[in-house]
């Protein structure tokens, strides 16, 4: 998994809970925490560190995975915009998600591991996204989706429908969003 990733953790438990708390979470989860942008780490270690959060915050780990894309997703936006200026809405950003970020993962990285989406336009503004990863991370995709929206300032409501975890598949997403955007 790329360190972006930790890092965003990082940022999101230091924002929510303080630099202590931090530090309290590397100890726990028994890793170093020593994490660069673009450094490739062992998905192992980001499983430990969600585990060991959701001790700490006493929930479990598809609802601590969930809150940290959530959370997060408008620090990604704070830091990297011109991954969703030229959008300006969730539905345009979602269209494009396989366009975005991941090609640009690849050029740097060509044996990465990354999510495929499909999206489906359903009647009265509803959005089928088909979600696709060995990683098994649907929760935080669902929370990245909520984040998303949250960064462009819109209410939607997000359903998953079917998820490997619960046999299927692949996760699917229905998402209902303004229309028009």
């Amino acid at each position: 998994m790329k360190g972006v990733v930790f890092n965003l953790l990082e940022d999101v438990i230091v924002r929510e809970h303080g630099e202590t708390a931090w530090d309290a979470l590397l100890d726990r989860a028994g890793v170093e925490g020593a994490y660069t942008s673009l450094g490739n780490y062992d998905d192992a270690e980001f499983g430990r560190l969600i585990a060991a959060a959701a001790t700490k915050l006493e929930r479990p780990v598809p609802e601590v995975l969930q809150w940290f894309g959530r959370t997060g997703m408008p620090i990604m936006a704070e830091r990297y915009p011109h991954f969703f200026t030229p959008y300006g809405s969730t539905r345009r950003l979602l269209r494009h998600l396989n366009e975005i970020i991941h090609p640009e993962v690849r050029k740097l990285y060509p044996a990465a591991d990354v999510p495929y989406f499909d999206f489906q336009d359903w009647p009265n503004g509803v959005v089928l996204l088909g979600y696709e990863s060995a990683r098994r991370l649907c929760a935080l995709a669902h929370g990245f989706i909520e984040g998303t929206a949250d960064h462009f300032g819109e209410t939607i409501a997000v359903e998953q429908v079917r998820c490997v975890e619960r046999g299927n598949p692949r996760c699917e997403f229905l998402i209902t969003m303004p229309q028009g955007h």
